[in-house]
């Protein structure tokens, strides 16, 4: 079950963090992966690692928020095989309230979070439709529809993929187009372990476990968790799915309240 033989994979941010499982977990099935990544260094030496494990893995620098660079960069791929998936997961956060948030704040998260999103999936639906359909999986966050303390630019943009989700899948469901996102709930990634230490220094495991405490379970997901939600999306066995958003929270949404 859950094979993804032969299918041909678009990973943003495929090189770290919550990308980086999905890029492994999509090669460990059976798919070509193409990893997107502005850090083209860290990107082929994952790619390495994955070939290295009886993978297929390829890198490419791009700036998703550079709507012809996406565009290049997706033609080059089609022109080899035809793309069958894309998975949105390149993202940026930022820690402040509405008075904090400065206007290049705002727009820093915009153009990767919400225009990132959208170029992606503006470029590659045409190629899903000249190919007969394809699979969009936008990586989200509770915090799109959940209140969290001092994240209000790093909300507004996971909103924004939220209802970008449904309507995408409502536009193209008749074009054999599946888009559905994921939203976790905090992920212990090397990203959490940096702002932990930039920000808390000698109150790191305090802080670690304060932070996990707030999922009811008890602790952060494993990134590899998220990665395996998104091989199911990305299956067969999940052809009947589309437009909906998949809470993978440790209970955080429905327990806390």
């Amino acid at each position: 079950m859950f094979k993804l033989t032969k299918k041909v994979a678009v990973v943003t941010g495929g090189a770290s963090g919550i990308g980086l499982e999905i890029s492994r977990a999509f090669a460990k099935q059976g798919a070509i992966v193409h990893i997107f990544e502005t850090n083209i260094d860290k990107a082929e030496r994952e790619a390495d690692l994955i070939n290295a494990n009886g993978g297929k893995a390829y890198c490419h620098k791009v700036d998703v928020s550079n709507q012809e660079n996406v565009n290049k960069k997706l033609q080059k791929i089609q022109a080899l095989l035809p793309v069958n998936i894309l998975v949105n997961n390149a993202g940026i956060a930022h820690v402040g309230t509405v008075e904090s948030t400065s206007e290049e704040d705002l727009d820093r998260l915009y153009n990767v979070n919400i225009k990132g999103f959208y170029n992606c999936m503006h470029c590659v639906i045409p190629l899903f439709k000249s190919n007969g359909g394809g699979i969009i999986i936008n990586i989200a966050s509770i915090a799109a529809t959940v209140g969290i303390p001092e994240r209000f630019a790093y909300s507004m943009t996971k909103g924004a993929i939220f209802a970008m989700t449904a309507q995408v899948a409502r536009d193209y469901v008749k074009e054999n187009i599946r888009c559905n996102s994921i939203s976790p709930a905090r992920v212990h990634t090397p990203f959490v372990d940096g702002f932990i230490k930039k920000n808390y220094p000698g109150q790191e495991k305090e802080v670690f476990e304060k932070l996990s405490k707030t999922q009811p379970i008890g602790r952060m997901a494993k990134p590899e968790e998220i990665a395996a939600m998104a091989v199911y999306l990305a299956s067969d066995e999940a052809s009947f799915l589309t437009g909906c958003d998949y809470v993978i929270d440790g209970g955080f949404v429905k327990l806390n309240n």
